[in-house]
C-alpha cells in the first residue's frame, strides 16, 4: 500500500512515522500539509508533534490546512485513516472522532513506556493485533487526556469503539483510561501513545508498536 504521512509546521515524528510504514511493508509517501493533493495514497497518518506550534488549541490551526480537506473527504469513502497524538488531536478538532484532548490532569508532560490493551482489533490499523492483546508503546504528551460528555464516552464503550486503554495507572487523567479511538466504521483511529516508536528491538521498548502498520496488508486482502 501506499501510505500518506502529512507534515504540518511543527510535525516532529514525520520521519518516525514513514519509517515505520516501511518496515510494516508499505510505501511511504511524504504529504505536505499546504497542498491538498493526495498524490493517489491508500491510507494517511497524521503524525506526533506540535503542528502550528499547538497555538489556540493543539490540533485547531491544522485542521484548517489544505491537506486536511482532502483527508476528512477521503476518510468520509472509507480510506484508512491513524491519527497519533498531536494527529489524534487534529482528528478531533476534524471531528473524524469525537471527543478532545486536553491538559494531563498532572500539569506535566509524561514521556515513558506506557502498557496498553489493545480492545478493537476489525480496524484496519489493529487487525494485527489479538483482541484483549497487552502491549507496551512509547507515550509522550503534555495534552494528552481524553474527554468526553457522559452520553459519548457511553456510546464509545457500547459501540466498541474504543481501540486501547491504559493499564497499570493512567498518564494522564484520560477519562475511563481511553488512549484511542474509532470511528464508527473503523476506518479513522487516534491513538495517544506512539507506535512508531516501537517498531524495532533495536530503538524503543520493543516491537509491540508494529501492528498498526502491518495491519494494513490484511485490508488489501480482506
Amino acid at each position: 500500500m501506499k501510505v500518506g504521512v502529512v507534515t504540518f509546521p511543527g510535525s516532529l515524528d514525520d520521519a518516525d512515522a514513514r519509517r515505520a510504514v516501511r518496515i510494516g511493508g508499505h510505501e511511504a509517501v511524504a504529504l505536505w500539509h499546504g497542498d491538498d493533493d493526495l498524490k493517489g495514497v491508500d491510507a494517511v497518518v497524521l503524525p506526533g508533534g506540535f503542528s502550528y506550534g499547538d497555538y489556540l488549541r493543539c490540533g485547531a490551526i491544522s485542521r484548517f490546512a489544505p491537506v486536511m480537506t482532502s483527508v476528512v473527504e477521503a476518510a468520509g469513502k472509507g480510506m484508512p485513516v491513524l491519527g497519533i497524538c498531536n494527529g489524534f488531536q487534529i482528528l478531533c478538532e476534524s471531528h473524524l472522532l469525537p471527543g478532545a484532548l486536553i491538559r494531563n490532569d498532572h500539569r506535566k508532560f509524561v514521556c515513558r513506556d506506557q502498557r496498553l490493551r489493545i480492545e478493537r482489533v476489525d480496524t484496519p490499523w489493529t487487525s494485527a493485533y489479538a483482541a484483549g492483546a497487552e502491549v507496551t508503546i512509547v507515550l509522550k504528551n503534555g495534552e494528552g487526556g481524553f474527554v468526553a460528555d457522559e452520553p459519548t464516552l457511553d456510546r464509545l464503550e457500547g459501540e466498541g469503539l474504543v481501540i486501547a486503554r491504559y493499564l497499570d495507572d493512567n498518564p494522564n487523567g484520560s477519562l475511563r483510561d481511553i488512549a484511542g479511538i474509532s470511528n464508527e466504521r473503523g476506518n479513522v483511529v487516534g491513538l495517544m501513545p506512539h507506535p512508531e516508536h516501537a517498531v524495532e528491538d533495536l530503538t524503543g521498548p520493543g516491537t509491540d508498536g508494529l501492528g498498526f502498520f502491518t495491519s494494513l496488508a490484511a485490508t488489501i486482502f480482506a
